[in-house]
């Protein structure tokens, strides 16, 4: 790992097994993006963000959208009127992976702008 925060870091193509994530890196990097979960498998990270209404969601959706075109790793998304939850998980890896809290600092640090 780099001394670089997360949100500062950009996605590297993560294939196979061994780039999965294991228990104890997966405790360590948790704290680095608070508010997000692990999903109830430990598969994926999961957030719910909340919005005033429809529109603010979707423009978030699409801001979302395009830094992960940006990073070529996708989360899938779950909107609504004024919410939309996000779940990062790297299936190459059959779980999660570096990629995943990067994309969940960056995320956040959409928000903080």
């Amino acid at each position: 790992m780099t001394a670089l925060p997360l949100s500062a870091q950009h996605c590297q193509p993560r294939k196979g097994k061994e780039h999965a994530l294991d228990e104890a890196a997966v405790g360590a990097l948790l704290p680095l993006v608070p508010g997000w979960k692990l999903s109830a498998q430990g598969d994926a990270l999961v957030k719910d963000f909340r919005f005033e209404n429809f529109h603010h969601t979707l423009g978030f959706i699409n801001a979302v959208g395009f830094m992960a075109n940006h990073e070529d790793h996708h989360p899938d998304i779950e909107a609504g009127y004024g919410h939309c939850k996000l779940r990062w998980s790297t299936h190459d890896v059959g779980g999660l992976s570096l990629n995943d809290f990067v994309c969940a600092a960056r995320v956040d640090a959409l928000l903080e702008r």
